[in-house]
């Protein structure tokens, strides 16, 4: 149907070789900038989330902080200023009737693992070493489909019977701890020794040098909360959607509900801030490849006006030759894309091949989606189209009697 366009449009190409290119060249380095940089913030942000999300769930339920109201209010503005509120400590309190609201929970489509958990503070002790710990009582089989714990055993077995442990690796360093070792927790007042079963790597040290997991039932006994949970951690099959169930849940029932976004605000902003800067980057850098191939073809409208005025003497309509120009244009985009994408390729491929951390792997992980690849591959050759608008406007205005004679 272009037949003709598109054999005038190869020709004139041909003809311009080093013109070509070098255009060429620039619309696969930009493709490939513009590929590779996605992929790698993709990348990034995907395990820095994967790292955040595998400690903590995606949505948290929790009883409401403790206020101290005042007993009436003022008669007047001036006594308001005299009325000082002290403000209450917060105690470990159970969050209620958690029982008949993990099955409400667990009914949800968007919420795919419920988890109840006794948290407190604590001390772990051996001999004379003393840490200080966040114990965390929970049913090991409902946790692990929350952070999927016993992917992260580094030893031992992951098991939580009566009187038994996991705890961090570091923590365990700090004591001299062994699997089948005993340790001693004591909370308020209150101790129990345990037995260490496996030793977890939650991916932060800190979390390591302190975190003891416990049966939920020791951890009730340890924290003087007999059958009581101090939060309910959710799994969501969205993650992105864990403010607007935080949102909805604590809309329905008298909890506090805490979002991952909410806990980690700051980690949220940079994530968006990499968003915002990768758009601008791929903005310019189309914005770069536009010019350049309008410049081109610009420079190609000026060398072939003698040709232009004797395609339009044999018959060639100004659509015909509007529909030249736009194909040069579409034909460098699409070629210049396809090796753009393979540019990125092995760009991806050097920095998961040469770019290693400490312990001889690769940083993270960074694949290039093929959807991916055929949007910025499909968005080059539109630019390419759309650069060649204006040379193209301009090669079919000319007169041929003019085009002819110059």
């Amino acid at each position: 149907m272009l037949g003709f366009e598109t054999r005038v449009a190869t020709r004139f190409l041909r003809e311009g070789r080093m013109q070509t290119l070098l255009i060429i060249i620039g619309v696969a380095a930009g493709v490939a900038v513009v590929t590779y940089i996605s992929a790698l913030i993709t990348g990034l942000q995907r395990n820095t989330i994967e790292k955040t999300l595998g400690s903590q769930a995606h949505v948290t339920l929790s009883p409401r902080d403790e206020v101290v109201l005042d007993a009436r209010a003022p008669a007047s503005a001036a006594t308001r200023e005299l009325v000082q509120t002290q403000p209450r400590a917060q105690r470990l309190r159970s969050l209620g009737n958690w029982q008949p609201l993990v099955p409400l929970l667990e009914a949800m489509p968007q919420i795919t693992a419920v988890s109840p958990m006794v948290s407190a503070a604590g001390l772990a002790e051996r001999g004379e070493a003393s840490k200080a710990i966040a114990l965390l009582g929970v049913d090991l089989e409902r946790y692990d489909r929350v952070i999927g714990l016993r992917a992260k055993i580094v030893d031992g077995t992951a098991r939580l019977g009566p009187g038994e442990a996991i705890i961090g690796r570091e923590l365990a360093k700090d004591l001299g701890v062994r699997i089948g070792d005993r340790i001693g927790i004591v909370t308020g007042g209150i101790s129990d020794s345990l037995r260490v079963t496996a030793l977890v790597d939650l991916g932060v040290r800190d979390l390591n040098r302190r975190t003891v997991l416990v049966p939920l039932r020791t951890a009730q006994s340890l924290a003087g909360l007999p059958g009581g949970a101090t939060s309910l951690d959710l799994t969501l099959a969205d993650i992105w959607s864990a403010q607007a169930v935080a949102d909805e849940l604590g809309a329905r029932w008298p909890y506090k509900a805490e979002s991952w976004q909410q806990a980690n605000a700051q980690l949220v902003s940079a994530l968006n801030a990499q968003s915002v800067s990768t758009a601008v980057i791929r903005g310019v850098v189309m914005i770069v490849v536009v010019l350049g191939i309008a410049s081109v073809l610009v420079v190609s409208v000026v060398q072939k006006q003698r040709e232009i005025g004797i395609l339009r003497a044999m018959g060639a309509t100004q659509g015909q030759v509007l529909r030249i120009f736009l194909m040069q244009g579409a034909i460098v985009g699409a070629v210049g894309s396809a090796l753009g994408v393979l540019l990125a390729v092995a760009l991806i491929w050097a920095f998961t091949t040469f770019v290693l951390g400490s312990d001889g792997l690769p940083l993270f992980n960074i694949t290039l989606a093929p959807a991916l690849a055929l949007q910025v591959a499909l968005t080059a050759t539109v630019c390419g189209v759309l650069a060649a608008v204006a040379p193209a406007r301009r090669a079919a205005r000319l007169d041929p009697a003019q085009a002819i004679r110059l």
